[in-house]
C-alpha cells in the first residue's frame, strides 16, 4: 500500500466518516492546549474560535479532534475550495469543458485567492450547481441537520445575484468538520474520483501566500508539502491546510476559524500547539 504517496492508496473499505474516527484521548490533550491560551479559551467559549486536526501519520488510525466543529461561520475565500469541487464534477461529467482558461483560473482561485478568477469560475458552474454538489449524498459538505458548512452563495466582487446558505443566511460559510471532511477525502483520492482528486492536490499544492499557517509552516517544515486554502476579511480570519512531511509525525491537516481582529496572528500560532498535541516522535522541532 502507498501510504507515502498522495493521495494515499487505500481500498474504500479502510475510508470511514471521519466522525468515527474521533479520538478522547487526542480530543483531551488538543482542549487543555488550546485553552491554555486565555485569549483563545475566552474565543473559543463564545464561539468565535474553531478549531479541527486530523492525525493522517497512519492512514489506517486517523485521528479527529476539534473545539466547536459544527459552528458554522463566515469564512470569506476558504469556501473557494468548494467551487473548485464543484468545477471538477462539472467537468467529469461533461458539463464544462476544461479548457487552459478554465485551469489558469482554478489555480489563481485557490493559490492567489485572485477574486476575479473566483468570480469567472462561480459564473461557469452557477450556484445551483456548487449547492447541489456540497448537499450531494456522496459528500454532505452542506448539511442543514448538522450545523451547516461549505457555501458559496456570492460572486467575490459587486453585483450579481445571490444564492445564501439557508441556516444564517451566510454569502460564504464554512464548519471546521466539513473542511476536516473535505481534506481528508480527497488526501484519499475520494473527491470525484482519484485522478480528478490529483489534479485537485496539484491546484492546492505550493500556496503562493504565505500568510497565517504558512508562515509558521515554512519556518518549522520548510520541506514538508503543504495544500492549503485560506480567507479573511474583516474580523473574520480562516485557514485550512493538508500538511504532508518526510517524517510521518508530520502528516496532518488543521482547521481553523476565527472572528477577532487578531485572527490572522492566531492562526499563526495555532501550528505549534497543533503539532505539540500530535507529536509521536522526537524527531520533530518545535524551536
Amino acid at each position: 500500500m502507498g501510504q507515502d504517496k498522495l493521495p494515499i492508496e487505500i481500498s474504500d473499505s479502510q475510508i470511514r466518516p471521519l466522525r468515527s474516527l474521533a479520538d478522547q484521548n487526542l480530543q483531551l490533550k488538543f482542549e487543555k492546549e488550546l485553552n491554555q491560551h486565555p485569549q483563545w479559551k475566552k474565543l473559543i467559549a463564545q464561539k468565535k474560535m474553531a478549531v479541527g486536526i486530523v492525525d493522517l501519520s497512519d492512514p489506517l488510525n486517523v485521528r479527529f479532534a476539534n473545539v466547536n466543529g459544527n459552528d458554522m461561520m463566515y469564512a470569506a475565500s476558504l469556501p473557494k475550495i468548494a467551487i473548485l469541487l464543484a468545477a471538477m464534477d462539472a467537468i467529469e461529467k461533461g458539463e464544462l469543458v476544461e479548457t487552459t482558461d478554465v485551469k489558469a483560473d482554478m489555480r489563481l482561485m485557490i493559490s492567489k485567492s485572485d477574486n476575479q478568477a473566483s468570480t469567472r469560475m462561480i459564473d461557469r458552474v452557477g450556484y445551483d450547481k456548487i449547492e447541489a454538489v456540497m448537499t450531494d449524498k456522496k459528500y454532505e459538505f452542506y448539511d442543514e441537520h448538522k450545523g451547516g458548512g461549505l457555501w458559496v452563495g456570492k460572486r467575490y466582487g459587486s453585483g450579481g445575484d445571490t444564492n445564501r446558505e439557508p441556516l444564517k443566511n451566510l454569502s460564504h460559510a464554512a464548519t471546521v468538520n466539513q473542511v476536516c471532511r473535505y481534506y481528508y477525502l480527497l488526501a484519499n483520492g475520494r473527491l470525484v474520483n482519484e485522478n480528478r482528486s490529483k489534479e485537485m492536490l496539484a491546484i492546492m499544492e505550493n500556496p503562493e501566500l504565505h500568510h497565517k499557517f504558512v508562515n509558521t509552516l515554512d519556518q518549522i517544515a520548510p520541506n514538508a508539502r503543504l495544500f492549503r486554502k485560506s480567507g479573511s476579511w474583516r474580523t473574520f480570519h480562516s485557514d485550512s491546510i493538508l500538511v504532508w512531511g518526510k517524517e510521518p509525525g508530520r502528516r496532518y491537516i488543521v482547521v481553523a476559524l476565527i472572528d477577532d481582529a487578531k485572527g490572522e496572528q492566531i492562526i499563526r500560532d495555532l501550528i505549534k500547539p497543533v503539532e505539540k498535541v500530535l507529536q509521536k516522535y522526537p524527531l520533530l522541532s518545535f524551536n
